[in-house]
């Protein structure tokens, strides 16, 4: 059985994860508005993947005995100024997601609920993996710059495809 505390503080990760799908299916809208379908494609695959995580999350919370709380999702914003203030956004969004993420973990050892603890551990990788992943695209937008390498850049990043994680817990 989870704390309330816990289930508070899982619960509002479960919301914080569907504000990351939303906030990058509204990068794909933006990079699909100024035609690189390449970089909509990374964060349309990317909004799919953080779908999975709230998720994995309303699914946890729900086999610990507790109750999901859906809320209002806010919306993200819809305009940047070039692909790099995107993928730039996107690596902080990351960050932030990384420091709740160890925030979690912190609380389930406060709580001594090692089950949660252990739950948690896929996202701290995961959360190695994501800040990786956007710091790469941050990179080699910086080598690219504006010039023919972002098309480039494009066709790479449409090869993107989702593959969702393998289950591993029954709701």
């Amino acid at each position: 059985m989870l704390s309330e505390k816990v289930q508070g503080a899982l619960n509002a990760q479960c919301n914080a994860e569907f504000y990351s799908s939303y906030l990058y299916l509204s990068m794909s809208a933006y990079f699909h508005s100024i035609n690189l379908r390449g970089f909509a494609n990374w964060m349309r695959v990317q909004a799919q993947e953080e779908l999975v995580h709230a998720i994995k999350f309303y699914d946890y919370i729900n086999s610990r005995g507790g109750r999901t709380a859906l809320r209002a999702v806010e919306g993200p914003p819809s305009e940047w100024k070039s692909p790099l203030a995107v993928f730039e956004h996107a690596y902080e969004h990351e960050r932030m997601v990384s420091g709740r993420i160890n925030n979690l973990v912190n609380l389930a050892l406060e709580e001594h609920d090692h089950a949660a603890n252990t739950f948690l551990q896929w996202f701290v990788n995961e959360q190695v993996e994501e800040e990786d992943s956007a710091n790469d695209v941050v990179q080699k937008l910086k080598l690219v710059g504006d010039g023919g390498g972002l098309f480039m850049l494009d066709r790479e990043l449409a090869q993107r495809v989702f593959t969702p994680p393998a289950q591993t817990t029954q709701a």
